[in-house]
This record gives C-alpha cells, structure tokens and sequence, in this order.
C-alpha cells in the first residue's frame, strides 16, 4: 500500500491537506462527545466548550514546540519553517502536556474538577489520536522500519512498518474501553489514570519500532516520557483508588443527583 497524494483539495490557490483535515475532525469529534457526556461528570458543556477555545491552540502551539525543540538543528537557520505546520512535525507529547497545563489554569478558573475534566475528556484524546494518526500516514511521515510483513506500506520505494496504523488501531480500542471504563468507574480519576498507563505501554513499543524518534542523548524522548508517565499514572491510580473508593461517582444520564 501506498501513501496518497497528502493534498485533499485546493481552493483560491492554498491547498488544504489531510493532515489538517484528520487533526481538526478529532477534535471536533472530540468535542461534541464530551460535551454529550459532560453531565456524567457533573459538568456542562459549556466548560468543555470553555475549555476546548483554550486547550485547542495550546495543544497545537505545545505540540509545534515540543518537536522544533528535539529537532531545533532542522529550523536553526530558517526561523520562518517553525510555523509552517501544514506538512507535519506535531509531538503528541508536547501537545498532551500543553494541554494538561491549559486544563489546569481553566479548571481552576471555572471552579471546575480538574480531575472530573479529565476522566471526561482523556476517552475522546483517546479518539482525536486514533483519527489524527492517519495524517501520518498522509504525510509518509512517523513510519518504522523496513519491513516484509503484508501489511507493510511504500514509503520511497522501501516497504516499511506501519506505526501509525498500530498507533491508531490501539488508540481507537482504548477510546472504546475508556468509554466503558468511564461509565462504571469506581474513583475519581480512575478514566485518566488508565489512559496514562495503558497509552503510555503502547507508545513505549512502537516507538521503538519507528526511524525518526526524537532523542534525549541516548534515549528515545517517547519512550522516557512513557515510562514516566506510565508510573505517575500507576501511583495516582493507587492513590485516588484509595481516596474515592466506594464514594459512588457515576451519575447516570438524566439525573441530577449523583449516587
């Protein structure tokens, strides 16, 4: 399999590509669906919209840096190709932890839980990746290495892993099994938690699958953000277990009353 023609359409000239299309569709889509589950969390959608006018620029602002950081000798002498995001080079670490710190200022500003947000939103990032991912695949960019596997897809004529689809394929099933998780969970925090770590175990293995990782030294930066998260994750998920067992959080649709 090979990658299509990376450009959806032109119009006036500027060409829009897939790239752009497939990121705003999961946002969108992640939006309407929290803000259709907002009530499960004691919250309105009007604080998901609040939110989301924040953390969508953020996220992207985030993610831009983040990769310009780890490649800042591909921008060194051309200041102007830092914004140009059209074709690629968005860290999805960069944009989760710009994201977070948006959450945490408008949370707090709205008076809101920080950690009700969280279980409510985490499922749809969940969604947003699994549908952004395929602009990768657009783009013939975030592959692995070269493979012989029937599935393998034509990058420059060498056949090469598919990460983004192993990528995308994991984040759609967690998405589905947040969901699950999020209407029977026993704890605050429990959805965001399991998020973290089960997120965080995926990325650890492709990554090292994948030719063009960003390093720290020695180190695949993805794979030591995972593990970190992996165990932030796993040490809050013990500790709230431990603090909101039992309290009974889900509300069901329709009421007003938490049980």
């Amino acid at each position: 399999m090979t990658a299509p023609d990376p450009i959806a359409f032109t119009i006036f000239g500027i060409s829009i590509r897939w790239y752009g299309i497939l990121i705003a569709t999961g946002f969108l889509l992640a939006i309407l669906i929290s803000c259709r589950r907002a009530p499960l969390h004691g919250l309105k959608s009007d604080n998901v919209l609040d939110l989301a006018i924040w953390m969508i620029p953020m996220a992207i602002i985030g993610a831009r840096a983040y990769y310009v950081i780890f490649n800042w000798d591909l921008y060194r002498n051309d200041w102007t190709q830092i914004f140009d995001i059209r074709a690629g080079g968005l860290a999805i670490h960069g944009g989760l932890i710009a994201g977070i710190l948006t959450a945490v200022f408008v949370c707090r500003h709205e008076k809101v839980s920080l950690i009700e947000m969280g279980d409510l939103i985490f499922p749809t990032v969940a969604l947003g990746q699994a549908i952004g991912r395929w602009g990768n695949f657009f783009n013939s960019e975030a592959h692995g290495r070269p493979t012989d596997l029937p599935w393998g897809i034509m990058v420059n004529g060498v056949k090469v892993q598919p990460t983004f689809l192993y990528e995308s394929i994991w984040c759609l099933a967690l998405f589905f099994f947040l969901l699950w998780v999020d209407n029977r969970r026993k704890f605050k925090g429990q959805t965001m938690c399991l998020y973290g770590m089960l997120y965080s175990v995926e990325r650890f293995f492709v990554e090292g699958l994948r030719t063009d990782s960003l390093m720290i030294g020695p180190f695949r930066q993805a794979q030591v953000i995972s593990v970190t998260a992996f165990i932030v994750c796993f040490v809050l998920y013990r500790v709230w277990r431990k603090k909101y067992a039992g309290i009974g959080l889900v509300m069901k649709p329709g009421s007003r009353e938490r049980k």
